[in-house]
């Protein structure tokens, strides 16, 4: 508002102000530049959060995210599953799977809370209890272990 009434003042015949209103001007550019990439670097750990996480967001981090970046995340998690959907067949692919390449088909994983019961492939329920530990294909438990409902038990 200072600079808008300076250019009022510079056009009536005060000159000496042009340069203040020039500084000024270059000073809301650069915080509007930093602003932006501020934005831009959250999107971009939002954007992670979801191969991260899955669709699903933990309550602590969802706390700390604004309204519109929880409305993005939606949006962006819509926009994968459509994606994914329409690649790879009658089921889809899912992207989010083997983010690292696997050293085996199984692992042996620990649950670590109560989670009620998981099928397999082959039509088998096995029932997750605290601290019981299971032999199971990486694919399938892989979102059960970014969730924090299982772990990875290394030999």
């Amino acid at each position: 508002e200072r600079n808008q009434a300076d250019v009022s003042e510079a056009k009536a015949g005060r000159a000496d102000l042009i340069f203040l209103i020039r500084f000024r001007h270059c000073c809301l550019l650069r915080n509007q530049r930093c602003l932006l990439a501020y934005l831009y670097d959250r999107l971009l750990r939002i954007r992670a959060l979801r191969w991260e996480y899955g669709s699903v967001l933990p309550n602590a981090i969802q706390f700390h995210m604004s309204a519109e970046e929880v409305e993005w995340f939606n949006r962006y998690k819509k926009s994968l599953a459509t994606y994914m959907r329409s690649v790879g067949g009658e089921e889809g692919l899912d992207l989010t799977q083997d983010i690292k390449p696997p050293k085996s088909l199984y692992i042996e994983v620990r649950c670590l809370r109560d989670h009620g019961e998981f099928e397999v492939d082959d039509g088998t329920t096995i029932l997750l209890k605290k601290n019981s530990q299971h032999f199971l294909p990486r694919w399938k438990c892989e979102q059960l272990i970014r969730q924090g409902v299982l772990e990875h038990v290394l030999s």
